[in-house]
């Protein structure tokens, strides 16, 4: 009797691990910055000469690698799930499929906030500039910027959760093999 049994694979592949690592630098970042802007004065010409250009810039980079990490996912072989208690591995499995709702929500919910503001230049991307499709409305852009924010500190607790959960398997369990960030290296 023959079974079509793949061996199964201990780490994700290279491209993967390198997005991922990117990702999370380039998303943490966006959030620090974030967290610059709205602290900066208005009067601050850093705030929309600098940090806004280079927000928006880098939030449309996230998107379209979290794009690429998706559709990479899609065809690759990936390591099965870490023997997790059940719980554990539903909450993992959770937070890693909001994670990825989020990191593609939020960048959409700044773009919508950036196309909506009657006073935006616009969102370029290194360079080529990223057409607006929404029509022009402060009222919108107020419920945009509501979301960006709160989608954005959402997806900071989640990360938060993601990096805990990853430092809990590597340093306090006991079993080896619950050890995910070798698989991510």
């Amino acid at each position: 009797m023959i079974h079509d049994i793949q061996p199964t694979i201990d780490r994700y592949p290279a491209t993967l691990r390198i997005l991922h690592w990117v990702r999370a630098v380039l998303t943490i970042g966006l959030i620090a910055a974030g967290w610059t802007m709205a602290e900066l004065n208005d009067a601050v010409t850093a705030k929309y000469d600098f940090l806004y250009p280079w927000h928006k810039c880098f939030g449309v980079l996230v998107f379209l690698i979290v794009l690429a990490q998706l559709a990479i996912r899609a065809i690759s072989r990936l390591p099965g799930p870490a023997p997790l208690p059940a719980h554990e591995r539903i909450l993992s499995h959770a937070v890693h499929i909001t994670m990825y709702g989020l990191l593609l929500i939020v960048p959409l919910m700044g773009y919508a906030m950036s196309s909506s503001y009657a006073e935006s230049d616009g969102v370029f991307f290194f360079g080529i500039h990223v057409p607006e499709l929404l029509p022009k409305d402060n009222e919108r852009f107020e419920l945009f910027r509501f979301l960006h924010k709160a989608l954005a500190y959402s997806l900071l607790a989640l990360i938060m959760l993601h990096v805990a959960g990853a430092l809990k398997h590597r340093f306090l369990d006991t079993n080896r093999r619950t050890d995910v960030l070798p698989r991510m290296l």
